[in-house]
């Protein structure tokens, strides 16, 4: 494979569309490198859109004493929403005292802690709950009578991936999906990257941010040293999603017997999302999928809660993704660290990186993407200049943190003909680049086809045509959440609508 006179040469070629990925190749771009993205499916297509959508510091990670993680986790929890106030927004969660698991002094102590270690500034301070008298108490069983509210954040995570994406791109990032890459070579100073049914392409220095993937990327690697043998530990969450099961607006975080964690979530409006599950992953990464004794275990732990009884049947999805942990030697899979760690292999004269991402959390993704760009930096000229990832907001982040209503007002003032649920969901989704949609239309005439649920052709232009969406499931699944209300034949219209549109 060798190098032909006019072909680019990237200076750092990012390997995975996750959300680590994503968050790599903005902060890179931003600092003026040259650089590409490669994700052999679709952005978000594993982990990164399965996750429990919360931007939070993880309580229950207190008692396993990752500190730093928390304080890490919660510094950024504000600083993401800042960026993102589109996508991610303040929620509410309340934690029901179950008498015999953990006593109530330590949970107090918990959330003095989660409430101080870092510098929340805007979201409210934990509070002690009657579950007797609150409406919050009202879905819950009648033994339980005392409660704990605290604040974390909501976050659409496969969008997140996305905007991190098309800031990437309004850089000069290249972004290339359905890019597999089959074999990297490091040759003369630079990476040659195979990639299937497609020119190589070649980098002075690469990005290793392929997730659960990440050792298989590196054995289909030559030319590298890895002597530490590092490894981690896959581990599967699944949860299920089910018809809302309260109308209050809090998240509920509970605790099993067992001492794991699930969350009930207020979830598209009208439904509950549960979960999630700890159980190591051995199988293929190209079928991950809640088993049903998984299904059956997050149902037995909701009616250990609530008045409602949830079964298997109650469940309209289910999804899983596998988390990349490293393995730190952890019993048990839900006691293993959420943190990160980097293996940085260079040539013998200092060129030619190769940075390779374990672990790692969605809250932490962009101080991840911080920290390795500065270790690449030491060995890439072209990052230049300093982190600049929080002076920027996502794409259409640009509104003050507490105005999505009102920007939804002033769209709907503007196009009064918009239904108000569509303008709500447009502002959670776009934010400002909502106004991309209707500067054509004064009518929903103007909006083209209807394909139902709100999803209009003007939507479906601009996933294709700004977001990579090339497929119905790009928009109804990762795009957008409208895979809950659409039907097969709906999805079918879509999907043909979507590879016509490609096509011309």
């Amino acid at each position: 494979m060798g190098v032909f006179m006019n072909q680019m040469i990237y200076d750092l070629a990012v390997i995975g569309g996750g959300i680590n990925g994503a968050g790599i190749a903005r902060d890179a771009a931003g600092r003026g490198a040259k650089v590409i993205l490669l994700e052999r499916g679709d952005l978000a297509r594993g982990t990164s859109s399965a996750s429990t959508k919360l931007i939070h510091g993880g309580l229950r990670y207190l008692e396993h004493y990752e500190f730093a993680l928390v304080r890490e986790s919660l510094i950024e929890r504000e600083r993401l929403w800042a960026i993102a106030p589109h996508i991610i927004w303040p929620l509410r969660f309340i934690l029901p005292h179950q008498k015999g698991i953990r006593p109530a002094w330590l949970v107090r102590l918990g959330l003095f802690l989660y409430d101080h270690i870092g510098g929340r500034k805007l979201l409210p301070a934990t509070r002690t709950v009657d579950l007797k008298t609150a409406a919050a108490g009202k879905p819950l069983r009648p033994e339980f009578v005392k409660a704990f509210e605290y604040s974390d954040c909501w976050v659409d995570d496969a969008r997140l991936v996305v905007l991190n994406a098309m800031d990437a791109a309004e850089h000069a990032a290249d972004i290339r999906t359905r890019c597999e890459v089959t074999h990297l070579e490091r040759r003369d100073g630079l990476w040659h990257i195979e990639v299937a049914g497609q020119e190589p392409v070649l980098a002075r220095a690469v990005a290793n941010a392929a997730g659960p993937a990440v050792l298989d990327l590196l054995a289909r690697t030559t030319g590298h040293d890895r002597p530490s043998g590092g490894t981690i530990r896959l581990v599967r969450g699944s949860h299920i999603v089910v018809q809302k099961m309260f109308d209050t607006p809090q998240a509920y975080f509970c605790q099993n017997p067992d001492g794991r964690i699930f969350f009930a979530i207020p979830y598209e409006d009208d439904f509950t999302l549960i979960g999630t599950t700890d159980a190591d992953h051995t199988g293929s990464l190209d079928d991950i999928h809640a088993t049903a004794e998984e299904i059956a275990y997050i149902c037995a732990s909701a009616a250990a809660y609530f008045k409602q009884s949830i079964t298997p049947a109650d469940a309209l999805y289910s999804f899983a993704g596998v988390r990349p942990l490293v393995d730190d030697g952890s019993g048990k899979p839900e006691t293993a660290s959420r943190g990160y760690h980097f293996e940085l292999d260079v040539d013998a004269d200092g060129t030619a990186p190769i940075l390779s991402v374990f672990g790692g959390k969605i809250t932490t993704y962009r101080h991840l993407a911080e920290s390795a760009v500065e270790r690449l930096s030491k060995h890439l000229a072209a990052l230049k200049g300093e982190s600049w990832t929080l002076r920027q907001s996502l794409p259409g982040g640009d509104f003050p943190i507490d105005g999505a209503n009102r920007l939804a007002s002033d769209i709907q003032q503007a196009h009064a003909y918009l239904p108000a649920a569509l303008v709500h969901r447009w502002v959670r989704s776009y934010g400002t680049k909502t106004r991309a949609f209707l500067s054509n239309a004064s009518g929903l005439a103007d909006l083209g086809t209807d394909f139902g649920h709100g999803l209009y052709a003007v939507e479906a232009d601009y996933l294709v045509d700004h977001e990579w969406a090339q497929s119905a499931e790009d928009i109804l699944w990762r795009r957008s959440k409208l895979g809950l209300r659409f039907n097969t034949a709906e999805a079918q219209t879509l999907e043909d609508y979507v590879v016509s549109r490609r096509r011309h």
